[in-house]
């Protein structure tokens, strides 16, 4: 596990990245959601601390245990599943602030619930996120997440507990004597990347590997973010694209873990925006039954690159947060199906709305499921007036 000194620089990374998330600065009594793991309950008492210090009202909450998470799938009807409390509407309508610790259990532990269960509830509490979505786009709502290394995460990785721990520890600088000051350097480094790509008049990026041949358009009114605070780790650069455009096939040679389920080698096939096949090597009907949750469940909703220089993640961690981030040899894609993010509107997110983002080809869905890809690949910008850019290549941006 991690020492108490590493807790400290973990938790004031954290807040870095809370603040940094945020388009307004917090003020003096505002309320942040700090949303734990049982095993997860030593960080989440140092961050109540800290935030106190901050004149802020920190508001616990503990997680569903697995043995508590998989009674409710297991046991709840469609109105329990669907239920929604009227206190958590108003909760959210007046949150400032989210800060999520994960310390996971079990991986599996969901593995006989039908996924359409599953998709029924993160459908019912669609409308919460929403909540929390619009206030982040007028300033009034930040957040930002981690994971701590507990055993099964470290046992899927097939690394022991102390590799595991350094792997978490080498991803979020927490080796350096003042981790933040490291996070504020990439930070202002990913903005010459993002400043670059964003100058682009692009049409659509054409990106191949060894088994992906996809073409995804930009989309009008776009731009690039990331690196932004909202997880830690995150060094990736993403966009929101128009998803009516995107064709070709995505492969996720990196497995995934996800709502209690595993699966490897997801294969998709995209034509005119949405997915014509659907192919794994592993929990195949998952995929199939999550990629129909909603009508969006089946079209792209992001996607990212990660720079190799930036990110010092080498292993895989059965852990999406990290996996996406993931730098090694040839660094990373991952594409989302589901949900778009607002923010990547080139414009006042708050002026958007479900008509305008429909219009703009912006995707709406209960799901967000990041799907990694790890190869070595090419990608490439197809700008409007005929010219080609290599954008990305071997896990480096070549800017």
């Amino acid at each position: 596990m991690l020492t108490k000194q590493k807790m400290d620089r973990y938790a004031d990374v954290l807040l870095w990245g809370l603040k940094t998330a945020r388009k307004n600065k917090f003020r003096k009594n505002e309320v942040v959601l700090v949303r734990f793991d049982l095993l997860a309950i030593r960080l989440a008492e140092i961050i109540q601390a800290k935030l106190l210090d901050m004149g802020l009202n920190p508001v616990l909450r503990q997680g569903l245990t697995p043995v508590m998470e998989h009674n409710f799938y297991d046991k709840a009807n469609k109105n329990q599943l669907a239920f929604i409390g009227p206190w958590e509407r108003e909760f959210c309508n007046h949150l400032n602030g989210g800060i999520y610790l994960n310390a996971p259990e079990s991986l599996t532990h969901l593995g006989d619930i039908d996924p359409g269960k599953i998709g029924t509830a993160a459908v019912a509490r669609k409308p919460l996120r929403e909540i929390l979505e619009k206030r982040g786009e007028t300033g009034l709502y930040g957040w930002t997440l981690c994971t701590l290394p507990t055993e099964e995460p470290a046992k899927k990785a097939k690394l022991t507990l102390k590799q595991y721990t350094n792997q978490i520890i080498k991803a979020c600088y927490l080796d350096k004597p003042d981790p933040v000051k490291a996070w504020e350097t990439i930070y202002k480094d990913a903005m010459t990347i993002k400043k670059w790509i964003n100058s682009m008049d692009v049409n659509y990026y054409h990106v191949e590997s060894e088994n992906i041949d996809l073409k995804i358009k930009q989309g009008k009114k776009r731009k690039w973010i990331g690196i932004s605070g909202h997880n830690i780790p995150s060094f990736e650069i993403f966009l929101s694209p128009d998803w009516r455009g995107t064709k070709g096939i995505y492969f996720a040679n990196q497995p995934s873990f996800r709502s209690g389920n595993y699966v490897e080698d997801v294969k998709l096939t995209f034509k005119k925006g949405s997915v014509v096949k659907i192919d794994a090597k592993k929990g195949k009907d998952f995929v199939v039954k999550q990629l129909s949750m909603d009508k969006g469940a089946c079209r792209v909703g992001e996607f990212s690159m990660t720079d190799k220089r930036f990110s010092r993640i080498d292993r895989f961690m059965a852990n999406t947060l990290f996996d996406e981030n993931y730098g090694g040899r040839h660094g990373n894609c991952h594409l989302a199906v589901g949900a778009s993010y607002s923010d990547t509107y080139n414009g006042n997110p708050a002026e958007l709305t479900k008509e305008i983002k429909k219009d703009l080809g912006f995707n709406d869905s209960a799901l967000h499921w990041d799907l990694v890809n790890t190869e070595k690949k090419t990608v490439t910008a197809y700008l409007n007036n005929g010219e080609k850019i290599v954008i990305y290549e071997n896990g480096l941006f070549k800017y």
